[in-house]
């Protein structure tokens, strides 16, 4: 499938209103340090993340909640065969021109329920996008479901703020995985400020979960 075809371009309507709030976010998403990576400091400190959690390449990338594109980029430019899905339309458009000539193609489509088919993918990532989700088991069970044999799901996730703290702890997020795991590997991101362009004190890190086949098959 390439970047062009007619699936990638049946973008079904915005489902509600937290919809197009990322639809109007999009003009400006890439300013944040860690969305745009502009700054090469913090482009490099992402790419060597993601050499260390993505298996040897070449291999097929399911990034969920692609946004503008940016970790799908650095995934490609590490000889990656990448699909991206994204509910709003403006990242998609974002993110296609961004990878522009690269093997990549991006689909707009729910996170929860990627409209990727029978495809299988050695790899999916999601970032800062799980805890946002109704019904995270239920999605990580459909996300395993599009593993090949010997995938893992790459999760970057958190607990973010103090007055009303948002997100998973590293704690439950291994928990719900637990039943779909062969093996789990938990890195600590709250102290890499390169990640973020500053110093951070929340909980911030990435569960990489190895998949156990049986658990691929029941979900």
């Amino acid at each position: 499938m390439t970047a062009n075809t007619p699936a990638d371009q049946a973008e079904s309507p915005l489902p509600d209103a937290d919809a197009a709030y990322w639809e109007a976010a999009a003009a400006t998403f890439d300013e944040e340090p860690d969305h745009g990576l502009r700054d090469p400091g913090v482009r490099a400190a992402w790419a060597a993340r993601l050499r260390s959690w993505l298996p040897a390449a070449p291999a097929a990338v399911l990034d969920l909640g692609c946004g503008t594109g940016s970790l799908a980029l650095l995934a490609a430019e590490q000889g990656h065969r990448v699909t991206g899905v994204d509910r709003s339309p403006a990242m998609v458009a974002l993110a296609r021109d961004k990878l522009a000539g690269r093997d990549a193609v991006f689909i707009v489509g729910e996170a929860a329920e990627p409209p990727v088919g029978e495809r299988r993918f050695a790899a999916v990532l999601v970032r800062h996008v799980l805890w946002a989700l109704p019904d995270p088991a239920s999605a990580l069970r459909r996300w395993a479901g599009l593993l090949a044999p010997g995938g893992r799901l790459v999760l970057v996730e958190g607990r973010w703020g103090e007055a009303a703290p948002v997100g998973l702890r590293a704690t439950e997020l291994a928990a719900l995985t637990a039943p779909l795991a062969s093996r789990t590997e938990l890195a600590d991101l709250s102290a890499e400020p390169a990640l973020w362009g500053r110093e951070v004190s929340d909980e911030r890190y990435a569960l990489i979960v190895h998949a156990d086949p049986a658990a691929g098959r029941r979900a």
